[in-house]
């Protein structure tokens, strides 16, 4: 008898489906087939199916049996197919009647008992079921929180394969989770400390509020101690909350990758990656036997924070360059191609040099000429060329440390980043952008125009500065934010100067 079902194989983050074939009682002895291109953990799951079947008070297999995942070109990996290969088993030796089975996405895995396991990647799986028009997806009772944030599809939470057969069978109801709950307790920001905690860093604190209110990349250079690290990590406490849509997109990569189903990001919030020096370049950019998403991609509409970035290797810092500048990343591999989303934005730190007290007042530095040149140079010009802000962070003075008065705290500046976000959003709405940041070429001209005067400006410190022509785009948007924060209409030329001068730090520091 053969029975077939409908299942997923994951490919980045998206979904694409498989028809899971399951045909019992050809002639001759017991033997199981297990074909369609399956990896090792697949091929495996014929144990686990095995023992899930015995525990649960079903019958094995008596004659040889083919179970084929279609298409046969596409590989399939992981354990999700335990679920419906067992179900397809019932179906095929007769112990379950269920004629509407072919009308449920079905994805899981099995622990030897019977019971379910979570899987990766359950949103998309809940968006290909929307897409085929499924009666409703059934998945792990872990993975099925995620699912039901895409409205339009009903999804069934499993707590076992006994139970999901009770239910394809007609012999229990079930009813589907309420569409649109969070996988969780919804937060608005991540636990963080708070900027008032910052003693002095004036300079250093407007830049990060400009870059953040627009989405700009950001690189503060200073000696060790002064503080870098420690605004950094404040950041997202005047990060604003993501839409829907962006959350959506954000657990979408996070569930692909498997991250969700640990807990390490929760929905609402907007993701902090920040990755150690000694990474590769695949576990930076993504990739894998099977390609799969890269910290860049898990800081999707969130911060990629690269703390120490001279010490990261030459190629890993030189493959950001296109997802920088495109927002998007592609892989190719032997087992396929995938594009994934990676507009994050980037937060750098570093020393001026080896030692880190170049130029510092009270601390004498003992590098040479060549020493400081070789550490400089392992930032490539093209890579500072795609950072908006470059900022000193000088070293904090003793009297600022002893000073009681608090500095501004995180609730006064989120708000002003909000409000300027609120005014890109109106400016930008029905266009892919949505941060003066991802502006495109032609955006750029129709909402920042300039007169002779603020053209000359910028003229001017183009040629002394000796910036490159995207350096010029990224002057305009920063001083398009800046105007934003300072509620104005049009970009002044107070505004301009300001972020002239947040470029003009590499060309002083290194060259």
């Amino acid at each position: 008898m053969l029975a077939t079902l409908l299942s997923a194989a994951l490919q980045g983050i998206q979904a694409l489906p498989v028809h899971v074939e399951v045909n019992h009682g050809e002639s001759g002895d017991f033997k199981l087939i297990l074909v369609g291109l399956p990896d090792a953990a697949v091929k495996e799951s014929d144990d686990r199916v095995f023992s899930a079947l015995a525990n649960s008070g079903y019958g094995l297999l008596r004659t040889r049996t083919t179970i084929n995942l279609a298409p046969g070109d596409l590989r399939k990996e992981g354990p999700l197919y335990d679920l419906p290969i067992a179900l397809g088993i019932l179906v095929a030796t007769g112990q379950m009647a269920a004629p509407a089975i072919g009308e449920y996405l079905i994805a899981g895995e099995l622990a030897l008992s019977g019971a379910t396991r979570p899987v990766r990647g359950a949103l998309a799986y809940a968006r290909l079921a929307k897409a085929h028009g499924c009666r409703g997806v059934l998945l792990p009772a872990a993975s099925a929180a995620e699912a039901a944030l895409v409205e339009g599809v009903a999804v069934y939470a499993i707590e076992s394969l006994d139970q999901a057969a009770r239910f394809l069978s007609g012999r229990l109801t079930l009813a589907p989770l309420p569409a649109g709950r969070p996988p969780g307790p919804e937060s608005t920001q991540p636990p963080a400390g708070d900027f008032s905690e910052v003693k002095g860093q004036h300079s250093l604190r407007r830049a990060v509020e400009v870059a953040v209110a627009g989405g700009h990349n950001l690189l503060m250079i200073g000696p060790p101690g002064s503080g870098k690290s420690m605004v950094a990590k404040r950041i997202p406490s005047i990060m604003p909350a993501p839409t829907l849509d962006e959350a959506l997109e954000i657990l979408a990569i996070h569930s692909a990758a498997g991250q969700t189903l640990t807990q390490t990001h929760a929905f609402g919030l907007r993701p902090v990656r920040t990755p150690h020096h000694t990474i590769s370049d695949v576990g930076l950019i993504g990739g894998g036997a099977v390609p799969g998403p890269g910290e860049i991609s898990l800081a999707h509409n969130g911060i990629l924070f690269l703390d120490e970035l001279p010490e990261f290797k030459r190629s890993a810092l030189e493959v950001l360059r296109q997802p920088l500048e495109d927002s998007v990343v592609s892989i190719s591999r032997s087992a396929g191609k995938i594009t994934l989303p990676c507009a994050f934005m980037l937060v750098a730190a570093m020393n001026p040099c080896p030692c880190g007290y170049l130029g510092d007042a009270k601390h004498e530095c003992r590098c040479t000429p060549p020493q400081i040149q070789r550490y400089r140079a392992r930032i490539s010009g093209p890579l500072l060329d795609r950072i908006d802000l470059h900022v000193e962070a000088p070293a904090v003075t003793v009297t600022e440390l002893r000073s009681a008065a608090p500095g501004e705290g995180s609730t006064a500046i989120a708000a002003r980043v909000r409000a300027a976000r609120d005014r890109q959003l109106d400016r930008l709405r029905g266009t892919p952008a949505t941060a003066n940041a991802r502006m495109s070429h032609a955006q750029i001209r129709a909402h920042i125009p300039l007169d002779s005067t603020l053209g000359d400006l910028l003229q001017q410190a183009m040629e002394q500065l000796g910036l490159s022509a995207r350096a010029y785009d990224r002057i305009l948007k920063v001083a398009r934010t800046i105007a934003d924060l300072a509620a104005s209409e049009r970009v002044e030329a107070p505004h301009l100067l300001e972020a002239i001068q947040y470029r003009s730090l590499d060309r002083k520091v290194f060259y």
